[in-house]
């Protein structure tokens, strides 16, 4: 097992128990997009808790009081297709963030990534949450992060979020971007001949899509 010092495991019993239902092969498919979109969720969850916030002030129906806003505005930006399992709980827990979407596919002759669309809103020191639920070889992530760093972004206002970790994806990013935080529920055993993530769950896209 390969671990990174920002790599930060996100692990309860319960979310052991939706990655079982997620790496099933009997899982029908609506099954499965229903159960990512609830991972997304206790996903979401975790990952919040390691951005910043400041004390304010509010009133509630009694007194004044003090409690907590976020510090810095949020993109939360998935590589398609199947970064838009993990969307659901994030957007619902941060209703006011901004979305960006970034378009990668893989070449299945060199497992290079394809970039076919980039768009991201209007940089301004927000912090950017990328979410890629395969990190498999690392190529497609490496190359979001390489594009989102290109448009002004620094590597401390960047997150990177996945279901499942290969330790061959782990490395490759952290080749380049070592202080990059990377957030997952799981460091899978490796890959196969064909590069998907082994034991896995196969094609995230294709299961979640239904295609």
């Amino acid at each position: 097992m390969y671990f990174l010092i920002m790599l930060i495991l996100i692990k309860s019993s319960f979310i052991d128990y939706k990655l079982t239902i997620l790496r099933n092969k009997k899982t029908s498919d609506p099954i499965f997009r229903q159960t990512m979109n609830e991972t997304s969720y206790l996903i979401a969850s975790k990952v919040l808790d390691y951005i910043k916030f400041n004390k304010t002030p509010i009133n509630t129906p009694l007194k004044k009081t003090y409690g907590l806003e976020v510090s810095q505005p949020i993109v939360i930006i998935p590589i398609l297709r199947a970064g838009l399992g993990l969307v659901e709980g994030f957007i619902k827990f941060l209703p006011n963030a901004e979305k960006g979407h970034i378009g990668l596919y893989r070449d299945e002759q060199t497992y290079k990534p394809v970039e076919y669309l980039f768009k991201l809103p209007k940089i301004k020191k927000q912090l950017f949450i990328v979410l890629d639920p395969m990190l498999a070889t690392g190529n497609s992530s490496l190359e979001a992060v390489n594009l989102i760093v290109k448009s002004g972004v620094k590597i401390s206002n960047l997150m990177l979020v996945s279901l499942l970790c290969a330790p061959e994806g782990i490395k490759t990013i952290e080749k380049k971007y070592p202080k990059l935080r990377i957030f997952t529920t799981s460091v899978d055993k490796g890959l196969d001949n064909n590069k998907f993530i082994v034991p896995g769950l196969g094609d995230a896209g294709d299961r979640y899509m239904g295609t």
